[in-house]
Order: structure tokens, then sequence, then C-alpha cells
């Protein structure tokens, strides 16, 4: 079981993904913008976590940049605008995979960030 943070500013976003993890067994905490997304990292401690990138407060980057995550923290970046967004700029934001929205699949999300997780501990 992960302890997975969603920080999200839509709603849909965030309620979709917190059930399809808590339907997969993992325990979730969810944020609606990146300053509540800080102060949730810190006081849960996920070892995952799905976060949008441009969101108000602080964007999903200045929230990585601001938690500094352990290198065992598996982090997938979301967003609509995926322009500048490649696997290489998304490893130099502190994150491990880049999904573009909306998703095509919500449980491909969930099988890559356990995936990301578990090669981590090991």
């Amino acid at each position: 079981m992960m302890k997975v943070l969603i920080v999200d500013d839509e709603p849909l976003v965030r309620r979709s993904l917190e059930k399809v993890f808590q339907k997969h067994g993992h325990e979730v905490l969810t944020a609606q913008d990146g300053l509540m997304g800080v102060d949730a990292w810190k006081s849960f401690k996920p070892d995952a976590a799905v976060i949008d990138i441009l969101m108000p407060g602080l964007t999903g980057p200045e929230l990585i940049a601001e938690v500094k995550p352990s290198s065992q923290t598996a982090i997938i970046l979301i967003s609509a605008y995926s322009g500048e967004y490649n696997l290489e700029s998304t490893k130099n934001l502190g994150a491990d995979l880049f999904i573009e929205k909306p998703f095509d699949d919500i449980q491909l999300i969930v099988s890559k960030l356990t995936e990301i997780w578990e090669s981590k501990k090991s």
C-alpha cells in the first residue's frame, strides 16, 4: 500500500484519482492547490504523488522544489498543457513521469505510479 498525495485544482480530477487509488487499496490525501499541497506533503509524508503543473498558489514544479522529496518518492506530473514537458524536462523538475490531461486511461496512472514507486524501493 502506498500513501498517495494528489494535488490538483480541478475537483473532478482530484476525486477521480482519489477513488481509483483507494479502489486499489492505497491511502490517499488530496489538496486543491500548490500551497495546500506543501502542507499536506509535510504532514502526510507520501510515498507517491500526482501533481498538476499549473495551479494557484504554487505550481507543481514549485511545490516539488519546496518539499524536496526523497529519491524514493514516486512523482507524476499532470497537465492539460504539454508544450514544454517531456521525459527529460520532467526529470529535471524532480518528477518521474509526465502525463497529459485529459487521461485516456486513469488506471494507467495507478499502474505507472505503483511501478515507479516499487522500482525506487528496491
